[in-house]
């Protein structure tokens, strides 16, 4: 059997892992920031009246451009966030992993190197590595927001291609100031001029407005979202972008043929036209988040301020021997390797509560 190891790998993909999450037959599992809430069954039949319909005509392609779908994505940015948002200003991919491929395929690249503020969302900097750009790590302070005048310094030094913000941030939980994404912006046109990517992956479970605004009168800014998080959506795979019109004619050079397929479009279309269902269960979510907060802090842990559907506490002696014994009580949370702290996902009350028990249960056999 041949090894990775023996095969004409570029170099800086060698010795790297791949981007992963146990998936683990436990009672409980709070480590992938899913949607803990099935689907609705009237938006289960209208996929199905949808997906019907799609497969009519699947011996030809489907929407090479995604009219209807990228529109139906205007629509509801501009009726969530209050900032009108045309169809030419959004595209739309296979998740907002593939989004921040092309990106990256767009304007980045051999020579090129991207940015980002670490601990963050670990798939920034493998895709870059993926696409050839080189990654370059940048600040956060102790309680991890970002340290806006040491960014400020680092992108005038390095003078990087494109910048990375999560906000809120991933695996931490905390949004990014308004006033540092726009510090970082300036920053990167006076260095580049750089592509700025603000990843609202979780946008809208955050307390604080979304920063689609700042696309206005900035080209070079990308707002990246995905319906994995806030609809309920993960297996579909959908991801999308709001920038600037030059900024999607731009990614169409590097997208594959038809890259979305009918039977995608078809699930995505019926999924935004259940938008207040589904924001109805984002809102239990932040409820039960909130109430994750402050029963840790109740126990005497660290926790850090979060604007997402996850909750990252500590802190820990041994983070990995706290992730097992959580474990063996049946409650699976996230190991992200940031020192002395877990990851949980916000889920069900149920599994809210079982997650609390675990704790309290491992918290009293480590202090005996």
């Amino acid at each position: 059997m041949t090894g990775i190891e023996q095969l004409p790998v570029r170099d800086e993909l060698r010795g790297k892992t791949p981007y992963g999450a146990p998936q683990l037959d436990v009672p409980v599992r709070l480590n992938t920031n899913e949607n803990p809430y099935p689907l609705p069954e009237e938006l289960v039949q209208r996929i199905a009246e949808r997906v019907s319909e799609a497969a009519r005509t699947l011996n030809r392609y489907p929407d090479r451009d995604a009219v209807e779908l990228r529109s139906a994505l205007a629509s509801y940015l501009t009726r969530t966030t209050g900032f009108e948002v045309s169809r030419d200003q959004v595209w739309a991919a296979n998740g907002s992993n593939e989004i921040i491929q092309q990106l990256l395929q767009t304007f980045g690249g051999p020579g090129r190197t991207a940015i980002g503020f670490e601990p963050s969302y670990s798939m920034h900097g493998l895709i870059a590595r993926g696409t050839g750009t080189g990654w370059l790590s940048g600040p956060r302070r102790a309680d991890f927001t970002i340290d806006t005048e040491a960014a400020v310094r680092a992108i005038a030094q390095q003078r990087p291609s494109v910048v990375f913000v999560c906000s809120p941030n991933n695996p931490t939980g905390t949004a990014v100031e308004r006033e540092t994404v726009l510090a970082l912006y300036e920053a990167a046109q006076a260095a580049g001029p750089s592509m700025v990517m603000v990843d609202e992956a979780y946008g809208e479970f955050s307390h604080r407005p979304s920063l689609l605004p700042l696309i206005e009168g900035r080209p070079n800014l990308v707002v990246t979202r995905t319906m994995s998080k806030a609809f309920g959506a993960a297996g579909l795979r959908l991801g999308y972008l709001a920038a600037d019109p030059a900024v999607v004619d731009a990614v169409q050079l590097v997208r594959l043929p038809y890259h979305l397929s009918a039977v995608t479009q078809a699930t995505a279309l019926a999924a935004l036209e259940h938008t207040d269902t589904l924001l109805g269960y984002v809102a239990r979510l932040k409820d039960e988040r909130d109430r994750l907060v402050r029963e840790l802090l109740a126990l005497g842990l660290e926790v850090t301020e979060s604007d997402a559907n996850f909750v990252q506490f500590g802190r820990f002696d041994d983070a990995h021997a706290t992730w097992q014994a959580l474990l063996e009580h049946g409650v699976l949370v996230r190991d992200n390797g940031v020192p002395g702290r877990l990851r949980v996902t916000a889920g069900t009350p149920e599994e809210n509560d079982a997650f609390l028990d675990a704790v309290r249960a491992v918290t009293k056999e480590t202090t005996r």
